[in-house]
């Protein structure tokens, strides 16, 4: 099974795609997994670690699973990835905030 086309000129992926993307969603996932079980390393080198698998992850969903490029639909996509970039952002940079402020106002001085 190859890619196909359907009417409105986006690609399907094929078994292969799909397994390729499943495979390194699986190690994506693990190394932090082992990382922060193991214990072993810095916690600042364990965050990065995790930081890094997560946004590799977040790019290897768009590209494998939801088909996401910068080549297909006029753009679309183009604008769908830069819409899901500054989510993302929002969320990370906002929750790290927040816990920063809690962590600063509910420590005893």
């Amino acid at each position: 099974m190859s890619h196909s086309v359907n009417d409105h000129g986006a690609a399907h992926g094929s078994v292969k795609s799909y397994m390729i993307g499943f495979v390194l969603s699986i190690i994506l996932t693990g190394i932090p997994f082992w990382m922060v079980m193991d214990g072993g390393a810095t916690h600042s080198t364990i965050l990065a670690v995790v930081l890094i698998c997560a946004v590799v992850q977040v790019l290897v969903h768009l590209g494998y699973f939801l088909h996401l490029n910068t080549k297909t639909e006029d753009g679309w996509n183009m604008i769908a990835i830069v819409f899901a970039a500054l989510i993302i952002l929002i969320v990370v940079v906002g929750s790290i905030w927040i816990m920063w402020n809690l962590n600063y106002n509910m420590m005893v001085h």
